[in-house]
């Protein structure tokens, strides 16, 4: 396919950085230079669609470690909001309802964990009986 190569890599790149920060692909064109039509085409192309994925998950990912590393302070807001008596009762019963709901989804992941571990090692067993 014509275009395919180095300059196609590098313009793929830079297109794949203009889908991830404009609005539309129309845009993201016209930022890297492309005629939209071309973009559109090169949507079509698996390899490049695999390439836009990875770079989009790669995206998300980056923005929950972010969110992650903000926990702490998350739960210190809600705490504080849940025990001052001058924040609204509304307020303060919907932080309650969050920290009773993660409270509770913890545990509950923490079990499910166990039930996964223990189903493996039965597995694993299983495996070993049999070979």
């Amino acid at each position: 396919m014509k275009g395919h190569g180095a300059k196609f890599a590098r313009k793929k790149e830079l297109a794949i950085a203009a889908l991830l920060t404009n609005r539309s692909v129309e845009d993201a064109a016209r930022a890297v230079d492309l005629n939209p039509n071309t973009l559109l085409n090169w949507l079509k192309i698996p390899a490049f669609v695999k390439d836009y994925r990875a770079a989009r998950r790669e995206v998300v990912n980056q923005s929950v470690a972010r969110l992650q590393q903000a926990t702490g302070a998350a739960g210190t807001v809600m705490l504080k909001l849940m025990a001052d008596p001058n924040v609204p009762a509304a307020v303060r019963l919907r932080a309650a309802e969050c920290v009773f709901d993660r409270a509770f989804k913890g545990v509950e992941l923490e079990d499910i964990e166990a039930r996964v571990a223990e189903l493996e090692r039965a597995a694993e067993a299983a495996s070993r009986r049999s070979s």
